[in-house]
């Protein structure tokens, strides 16, 4: 019977250690400040259905890193970006509202983004604040560099 009770408090002690770190890395990652919700998927075949059944979306946190920026998946314990956008080399294709199911895999007020980094076509989810907010960043680049938003 003890023993039960020691094998309940050490997963009780590790599942709250989990939590806290997972918390932890939340603030550390929206420290640095210019963080926004993004969702972010590879983009369909361009001859396939945009809202392929709102599939492959996984959200993260966006932060923006100055000519740069680093999305981070919400629901991991890593501390780097799984992604990093540099700013010289997107290339904002389109946008459209969220279609099908992806309404239910998407924040309520999300819009889609479509855009090409280094040649791969992903597309970005984000509010209506964040979309106007991560194109007026992309807007406000050095002169000099090639920015392209739809």
């Amino acid at each position: 019977m003890i023993l039960a009770f020691e094998v309940g408090g050490a997963i009780l002690a590790a599942a709250l250690l989990g939590l806290f770190l997972f918390g932890l890395r939340r603030r550390l990652i929206q420290r640095p400040g210019g963080t926004f919700d993004c969702s972010l998927r590879p983009a369909p075949a361009a001859d396939a259905e945009p809202a392929a059944g709102g599939k492959g979306w996984v959200y993260g946190v966006a932060r923006y890193s100055g000519d740069r920026v680093e999305w981070f998946r919400v629901f991991s314990y890593a501390i780097r970006p799984r992604r990093v956008l540099e700013r010289p080399l997107i290339e904002v294709t389109g946008r459209r509202e969220p279609q099908g199911s992806e309404e239910l895999a998407l924040l309520s007020d999300a819009v889609v983004l479509s855009c090409v980094h280094r040649g791969t076509r992903l597309e970005l989810a984000m509010s209506d604040d964040a979309l106007t907010g991560f194109l007026a960043w992309l807007e406000a680049a050095p002169p000099g560099q090639r920015v392209n938003v739809a």
